[in-house]
């Protein structure tokens, strides 16, 4: 529908405002005419009340208890703050991501974003096909080369959290084996398992033990049977702490925890409410922070489009929750030394299979 009422726009050009009233835009006369949306002139122009922000879900859904919520959060704090009319729309499938983006679309918003990685082709596409709309994505980052124009991308150093995660888990474990369990393979998801395999490694030289870390992926963000399947074999296998990034599926892992009477570490939200006593800690991701920021910014009519913000321990975006009574006082301020080495640049933690071969050598 957005595209025939393009169609509309370019028969009815003969006026600035037969052709905004055709394309039912609320942009600026440069974004109307052509320009991109990355000015920020349509933010600017419309701001508050007038401003539309919509969100479009991966597979997960909007209370997958992970990042889709946290992003839904943030943009309930910019309706609270601004009065800005915020919305969602729920992807079942990836097939459900192009047209749910051309829903979001036809609603004339000012800005749409994309919850996940892999939601980047069809973002990419929607941009092209809509350049008078700024789109924002959690979790990717294009190339310089070929990042459109109106398009913001969010990522996040998940390896920071996940190296603490990690730390604390190496510190904890009584047998000396450790899970993790990854939703799909990609990029995103090795900078938590590495992040999280080096910071078990960390520990245990700190300690001088042995911990190995068996890792599987479900091959899903949404299957919470199979994360409860897959965090059930690990524990039967004689892992008591499990971490997961998957999503869904992690909630499957927590309540396998539950059950087992072992412990689970949740992601990118304090995750602590599902399971107060197995629930060891979470590595959090504030994606509701990152989310709620690029919005104001698009808002005030600042230039976000063709850009990539990255979010960490010096941006105060990710971390670990403050309660720590499963951990004891110890093993908290330990990690929170670690986390400061992690902040100054004594430790990085690595992001991919490469750098983690290279940790600590």
């Amino acid at each position: 529908m957005k595209k025939m009422k393009k169609l509309l726009a370019v028969v009815l050009a003969g006026t600035m405002a037969v052709s905004m009233g055709a394309c039912g835009s609320t942009g600026s006369a440069s974004s109307a005419a052509g320009g991109s949306a990355s000015s920020g002139a349509a933010g600017a122009s419309a701001g508050g009340k007038g401003y539309k922000v919509r969100m479009v879900t991966d597979t997960g859904g909007v209370n997958d208890q992970s990042f889709n919520q946290s992003s839904w959060e943030g943009l309930k704090n910019l309706k609270k703050d601004t009065g800005a009319d915020v919305n969602y729309v729920e992807s079942k499938q990836e097939s459900d991501y192009a047209t749910n983006l051309d829903k979001a679309a036809d609603e004339n918003a000012n800005l749409i974003w994309g919850i996940g990685f892999a939601m980047a082709k069809s973002i990419g596409s929607a941009a092209k096909e809509n350049p008078d709309i700024n789109y924002a994505i959690v979790d990717n980052s294009y190339d310089k080369a070929t990042m459109p124009s109106n398009v913001t991308g969010v990522m996040f150093r998940a390896q920071e959290p996940s190296f603490i995660v990690g730390y604390i888990a190496g510190k904890t474990t009584k047998t000396g084996k450790v899970g993790f369990v990854g939703g799909i393979r990609s990029n995103i998801i090795d900078q938590f398992e590495y992040g999280y395999k080096a910071g078990v490694a960390y520990a245990a030289k700190e300690m001088n033990k042995k911990i190995t870390v068996d890792a599987q992926y479900a091959e899903s963000f949404s299957d919470s049977s199979k994360g409860k399947a897959i965090a059930n074999s690990m524990f039967s296998s004689g892992c008591d702490i499990v971490f997961h990034a998957a999503g869904g599926v992690g909630v499957g892992v927590i309540a396998a925890a539950k059950d087992a009477g072992k412990y689970a570490i949740g992601v990118d939200r304090d995750q602590a409410y599902l399971a107060p006593k197995n629930v060891l800690t979470s590595a959090l991701k504030l994606v509701y922070s990152a989310v709620e920021d690029v919005s104001k910014k698009a808002m005030k009519g600042e230039k976000i489009g063709g850009k990539t913000f990255t979010y960490g321990l010096k941006e105060n975006a990710v971390g670990i929750p403050t309660e720590h009574k499963l951990m004891g006082d110890a093993t908290y301020q330990a990690a929170m030394k670690v986390e400061n080495d992690i902040k100054s640049g004594k430790i990085v933690p690595p992001a991919t299979k490469a750098e983690f071969d290279k940790f600590g050598k």
